[in-house]
Formats: C-alpha cells, structure tokens, sequence
C-alpha cells in the first residue's frame, strides 16, 4: 500500500535573450539572474546552471534541518552546507559531495540524528531517486 501525498509542482520560467548567455529565472513572485563565466562567454553576473543545483541541495540541508532541530528544541545555532558537484566531459557520471558543519551544544547522538535527516531533505531524495524529464517544443 503506498501512501497517498499531494503532488507537489514547482515552476520556474526561464528567459535568455541576446545577451550572451545572461538568463532570468523567474517564479510567479520571485526572480534571480543566471548566467556563465566569462571564461565560458558569459559575463558571470549570476550563477551557473550547476551552481544553482548545488545551492538547491544546500539550501534544502539546511533549512530541513533548521526545521527538525527547532521542533526537537535543540540547540543549534547554525548550518553551514557546502555542496560541489564533479563530472565527466559526458556527463554519463556525476558526484555530488555535501559537507555540513553544525554550530551549536549537540551531544553526538543529535549530530548522528542530523545528519540522517540530511538525507531526507526533498532535493537530496529527488537527487537520489528515479527521475524523468519530459521536454516538448511549444
């Protein structure tokens, strides 16, 4: 029996021009600048595509974790998440490498609690899992 969650949809809107390579990312609300490195013909206003994913994966440790130990009323003052993400020219294998620092009075059974809940973060769990990409031409 598998348990019935709401489907959960994020939607962002992309937008490139004729500046090279300079992107708006775009929510209904929210809007960041995306771009690449002037060593790669961009002009480095904003993060890269790769860039981006790992500060997803990061940004997800921490604030599922901010949220676990606020419930639990433990005393974590911070979260420092780094995240790099290494590939071959093919792409066909990708690591991705997190490290978390915790700041705060943990006895060591919380800290092994953390960083179990770590990997339960939505952005770890849709690395992690099966995914499916569809694209179509409109």
């Amino acid at each position: 029996m598998t348990a019935n969650y709401p489907t959960m949809n994020y939607t962002t809107h992309t937008h490139i021009g004729r500046d090279h390579y300079r992107m708006e990312v775009r929510t209904a609300t929210l809007k960041l600048i995306a771009d690449e490195p002037a060593e790669s013909g961009g002009a480095g206003e904003g993060f890269n595509a790769h860039q981006l994913l790992a500060a997803s994966l990061g940004a997800c440790t921490n604030a599922t974790l901010r949220m676990y130990a606020d419930r639990k009323e433990w005393p974590l003052e911070a979260i420092d998440t780094e995240v790099s993400i290494t590939h071959g020219e093919s792409f066909d294998i990708t690591e991705i490498k997190r490290s978390i620092r915790l700041t705060g009075a943990l006895d060591q059974t919380q800290r092994t609690r953390l960083l179990e809940i770590a990997d339960r973060c939505p952005i770890h769990r849709t690395l992690s899992g099966t995914i499916s990409i569809g694209t179509k031409l409109v």
